[in-house]
């Protein structure tokens, strides 16, 4: 299926609290998870000045001053302005490493108040987070099965941990195994790529905390949420981006995005087709499975 134009206001800030039996809030979680995909999907142009509004809101987080903002029409295009920046393992080494010599990447800071984020929103939750602690059947410790949501609920799998499988999970599996992982190999074939998020397919983690204060299922001190809100508003409004010191390149989402659906999965998994992604600059790799 081809991805249409998206709507600016879907996946917007959260509602009222919400209460119900688990099958009620499940269905209210699939329209929160499909405004999310949704968004993950969009081919509409960026909106900069929310991106660049965003993105400046989290290199202050780092310790940053507002860098200068190099925007892009595709990843590609992006090689090589960040050629030379710092991939993953080179920063795994520099973690390593007990004297690690120069200034922290600005990349390495980013992740470290990311993961942070993650944490604290993990403690705002209701219950135990599966994020943080997989929860098993009581009585034979076994991880609890993935079923369809309604057989799930019926078969006695807690709320919490359907949630996590058909949200976080699930969005997880169509945005990184259905798209980035596929993309990144094809931009790899020049060398590692540099360290990058990936805006609007950054949606798994996203949605999955909205999801649950949206149903009343976690409750967040004002910095988280509006931490979490900024990275909201910045997967709503572009692409991929690389944080660099002095400058962050930032891609546009893609002009035309085609996927299908992952036979036999439990949550409408999907993945792009083959030839299913051509950027605003014409460029469209050939995805491999």
């Amino acid at each position: 299926m081809s991805a249409p134009a998206r709507r600016n206001d879907a996946a917007k800030s959260p509602q009222a609290v919400r209460s119900g039996s688990p099958h009620d809030l499940w269905q209210q979680a699939i329209r929160i998870r499909q405004e999310w995909l949704d968004q993950a999907l969009s081919t509409q142009p960026a909106d900069r000045p929310t991106a660049e509004r965003c993105l400046t809101s989290i290199y202050a987080r780092a310790s940053r001053p507002r860098p200068r903002f190099e925007w892009v029409d595709s990843p590609d295009k992006a090689r090589a302005l960040t050629s030379g920046w710092p991939t993953l393992d080179q920063l795994y080494e520099r973690i390593r490493d007990p004297r690690p010599r120069g200034t922290t990447p600005v990349a390495s800071d980013i992740a470290m108040i990311t993961s942070q984020l993650r944490g604290a929103l993990s403690a705002g939750v209701a219950h135990t987070d599966p994020e943080l602690s997989p929860v098993r059947a009581s009585r034979t410790r076994e991880p609890w099965p993935e079923l369809a949501p309604p057989q799930a609920l019926d078969s006695g799998v807690p709320l919490a941990v359907v949630l996590h499988q058909g949200v976080r999970a699930a969005l997880h599996r169509s945005l990184a195994h259905g798209y980035r992982l596929p993309v990144r190999a094809a931009l790899a074939d020049d060398g590692p790529v540099p360290v990058c998020w990936y805006g609007q397919q950054d949606a798994s983690w996203i949605a999955y905390y909205d999801t649950l204060r949206r149903l009343g299922l976690a409750r967040y001190g004002p910095d988280e949420a509006g931490h979490l809100d900024t990275w909201a508003d910045l997967a709503r409004s572009c692409g991929w981006w690389w944080p660099g010191e002095d400058v962050c390149v930032v891609v546009d989402r893609p002009e035309v995005i085609r996927t299908e659906p992952v036979p036999g999965t439990a949550h409408d998994q999907i993945r792009l087709q083959p030839r299913g992604l051509r950027y605003r600059d014409g460029w469209q790799p050939l995805l491999s499975r």
